[in-house]
């Protein structure tokens, strides 16, 4: 792993300067600016779309460590290809406004491409018990990663969230590879998360830009494509990656089911997730992005390690994870009426 020590500052000088362009680029041309709105969690307007600084980074990267035979070419083309569609989705959708059914449609076309270059979804471990799901594990896997994309959408709501939860958890998975001698497969995690550091630098509250859907899309679907790829290398590696991920997957399906069953639309904008409630609460976006990284760092990690270690079973685990972040996501009333709704 040797390539790590010019690999890693390469990819976070990148992303860090092409997000410094971006940013001067917007500003200059006064586009992408994202206004504030009755929906919106900042005050003042400021640039989106610096997420393309990470997708640029990462899949300029690719080819040439799949060159190098540090990856299989499959693992670079199933997630360089998906990525792609995705980012570039999201940045017509950034520059306009595509229909939800056609970006719905490009969002399953990418989880095909991505599952056809992995094999789809591999058998999976229930309490030690087997499970070869077939032709419907891989229709589940291509909802798994339609819904990863789309709450990483829905979660990069305030200042440095989406960023951290992307450090934190491709970290996280790296620590569990290199524990169980996957050290190997932790290059494409280790190499995201540089690329994330590097847009960061201008993303931690209070921001100076925004990931937007370029960016937000892309993280989902890679993410997304780690986790499933992880369960080829180990069954285990999934449950350890949905532990991981337990902060954003909880507080987004809490909330959308949540506005589902008081009849709203699901699909418009609004401000109810934990997390947007909580920073309202707090005031300030800082405290809830470092509590989202102590989360992840102190409660999810740990138990995504037990897992990992075989000395609990992963979905018993998973269930241990989430427990609190619903009891949070309750309590914080995420997905609940709004004061615009209260008083229309």
């Amino acid at each position: 792993m040797g390539a790590l020590f010019w690999l890693l500052p390469l990819v976070f000088c990148a992303s860090c300067t092409l997000t410094w362009v971006l940013r001067r680029y917007a500003l200059h041309k006064n586009l992408l600016l994202d206004v504030p709105n009755l929906r919106s969690s900042h005050t003042v307007p400021t640039p989106r779309g610096g997420g393309a600084a990470i997708v640029l980074s990462l899949l300029v990267i690719l080819p040439v460590i799949t060159w190098l035979g540090l990856v299989p070419p499959e693992v670079a083309w199933s997630i360089g290809g998906g990525g792609l569609v995705v980012a570039a989705m999201g940045f017509l959708d950034d520059h306009g406004d595509i229909p939800a059914r056609w970006r719905l449609c490009g969002h399953f076309l990418a989880a095909a491409w991505v599952l056809f270059w992995i094999d789809g979804l591999p058998s999976l471990s229930f309490f030690g018990i087997s499970l070869q799901l077939g032709w419907l594990g891989h229709g589940f896997a291509a909802i798994w990663l339609v819904w990863q994309l789309n709450l990483y959408n829905f979660m990069d709501g305030i200042d440095g969230l989406a960023s951290v939860e992307a450090l934190t958890v491709c970290v996280g998975a790296a620590v569990i590879y290199a524990l169980l001698g996957f050290s190997a497969h932790s290059l494409v995690p280790v190499l995201l998360t540089a690329a994330v550091a590097g847009f960061l630098v201008w993303n931690f509250p209070p921001a100076s830009i925004f990931m937007g859907d370029t960016g937000s899309g892309f993280l989902g679907l890679v993410i997304g494509a780690l986790a499933i790829q992880a369960a080829w290398l180990s069954p285990k590696l999934l449950w350890c990656w949905c532990i991981l991920l337990g902060v954003f997957i909880v507080d987004a399906t809490w909330t959308l089911f949540h506005r589902l069953l008081r009849g709203v639309k699901v699909y418009e904008a609004h401000r109810s997730h934990g997390y947007q409630v909580a920073s309202r609460r707090l005031g300030a976006h800082l405290p809830v992005t470092l509590g989202v990284f102590a989360i992840n760092v102190l409660w999810l990690l740990p138990i995504a390690l037990v897992v990992a270690f075989e000395w609990l079973d992963g979905f018993g685990g998973l269930i241990l994870a989430y427990a609190p972040l619903v009891w949070i996501a309750a309590r914080l009333n995420a997905g609940g009426a709004e004061k615009a709704e209260v008083g229309a």
